[in-house]
């Protein structure tokens, strides 16, 4: 590996997926890159294994995520309200999301105006207490066992809602081309 892959102040060579996109002007964005993915795989599978130990299998990453926000805060939401929030751009995803939810008892379905809500029933409420149980009981220890402190775990989801602005600016441009 070239020396121009290499992180600064740091010994040996940055871990990248794609040594081709390191040669460019910043490498460690490559390398931050291939963290990010492997972190959202790996969230992807944590989420789905935690709500099937809190007692609902076969759910998706997108359907555990659609119901966290359910729950949260305890008010009704609407599927543009979901997709706002999670950032997701298909509504069709999150649509489908909150039917499966709904069939299995988890959110129930209300209407503002002529838009349709969702709202946590009593069921999916107590599945998230479960989630949480099971991740304050595998999760949360270890990550804490790392020695990042509190802080800098919020200043770093800071800089990924940054960057994610970058991403997405850079996603609008590319369309344009």
């Amino acid at each position: 590996m070239s020396d121009s892959i290499r992180e600064a102040g740091r010994p040996g060579p940055a871990i990248v997926s794609s040594a081709h996109l390191a040669t460019g002007t910043l490498p460690a964005l490559s390398e931050f890159e291939f963290g990010l993915n492997m972190l959202t795989h790996a969230y992807g599978r944590w989420m789905v294994r935690c709500m099937a130990a809190a007692g609902v299998p076969d759910l998706s990453p997108l359907d555990v995520q659609v119901l966290h926000h359910v729950v949260h805060r305890d008010r009704p939401k609407t599927i543009a309200d979901l997709c706002l929030v999670l950032d997701v751009e298909d509504t069709h995803l999150v649509t489908y999301a909150a039917k499966k939810l709904q069939a299995l008892g988890l959110v129930t379905s209300g209407r503002r105006g002529k838009e349709k809500t969702l709202i946590a029933s009593q069921q999916g409420r107590a599945t998230c207490e479960r989630y949480r149980d099971v991740r304050e009981a595998l999760l949360t220890g270890a990550v804490a066992a790392t020695g990042v402190p509190p802080d800098t775990l919020s200043e770093i989801a800071a800089l990924m809602r940054t960057l994610s602005g970058h991403y997405d600016q850079a996603a609008r441009a590319a369309a344009s081309l």
